[in-house]
């Protein structure tokens, strides 16, 4: 169920980000500014299947057959995956410097733009035309421009846009170093080299990281949108399964040990 939400979340970030990225890039998108038009979607895609195979090595393949052909499938699926959430990294933080490269604006009748290609900032991904209901509310406001684009907006949605962009940056970083940990966390596992120490420092760690996530989900409540919310909770969700599985699985390593441990010490003594 959870992989099925957050499948769907992808379909609703690709939503999202198409009818941003036709305002702000209009129909100029290419390969190098695509990460920046569609940064959302490919992040969740790409997670998702990173998600899955996490979910496959730890939980459902057996340890003996983690090798030769299937591991480096999995290990070049996975390398694909990093690529694009390194790739989508680089998008925010390129939103965030879209949304911040900003221009004073100023026009005595701004609902002469009603009807026109002008858009105005309702959020961090949402910039809508300028109509009836929208000028009444922009006339007579402090408005700036985003330089290069036909949009504007006030100080306030503006700030309120870099502040959702921040913590796309900084949500975005934090996943990265958890990813990182669950990785040498499965390859320490499979060499058989993980031990309960590790696996401490780790949680410990990771505690910080997922309360770092956590308060991100907050802020997403308080000023994003409840798609921002859901999905961060959806995540965290299915990343606390994928923990409990290492666990799981390095417990049944170790008792497997036991019983060979126990009969060489009979047989020594």
């Amino acid at each position: 169920m959870v992989y099925i939400l957050l499948a769907w979340n992808a379909v609703q970030f690709f939503q999202e980000d198409l009818a941003a990225s036709a305002e702000t890039f209009g129909n100029t998108i290419t390969w190098r500014n695509l990460v920046e038009a569609y940064s959302a979607t490919i992040d969740t895609a790409a997670w998702v299947v990173l998600l899955l195979i996490f979910e496959f090595e730890t939980a459902i393949i057996p340890d003996d057959k983690l090798k030769g052909r299937l591991n480096w499938f999995l290990l070049t699926v996975k390398s694909l995956c990093y690529f694009f959430i390194v790739y989508a990294f680089y998008g925010y933080i390129s939103k965030y410097l879209v949304i911040t490269d900003l221009a004073s604006f100023s026009m005595a009748d701004v609902c002469s733009l009603v009807g026109t290609d002008w858009n105005y900032v309702a959020s961090l991904d949402d910039y809508p035309p300028i109509d009836t209901a929208a000028c009444a509310t922009l006339q007579g406001q402090d408005l700036l421009q985003v330089s290069g684009t036909e949009i504007i907006g006030t100080r306030e949605a503006l700030d309120s846009a870099w502040g959702l962009a921040v913590i796309d940056i900084i949500n975005a970083g934090t996943w990265l170093v958890i990813v990182a940990l669950l990785q040498l966390e499965v390859m320490l596992q499979l060499g058989d080299r993980l031990t309960d120490r590790m696996l401490s420092i780790a949680k410990y760690l990771k505690g910080i990281l997922y309360l770092i996530l956590f308060l991100a989900a907050a802020y997403w409540g308080v000023e994003g949108t409840f798609l921002d919310f859901w999905d961060a909770f959806l995540w965290l969700v299915a990343f606390i399964f994928i923990e409990l599985n290492i666990f799981q699985w390095h417990e049944e390593v170790e008792e497997e040990k036991e019983p060979a441990g126990v009969a060489a010490g009979q047989g020594s003594s």
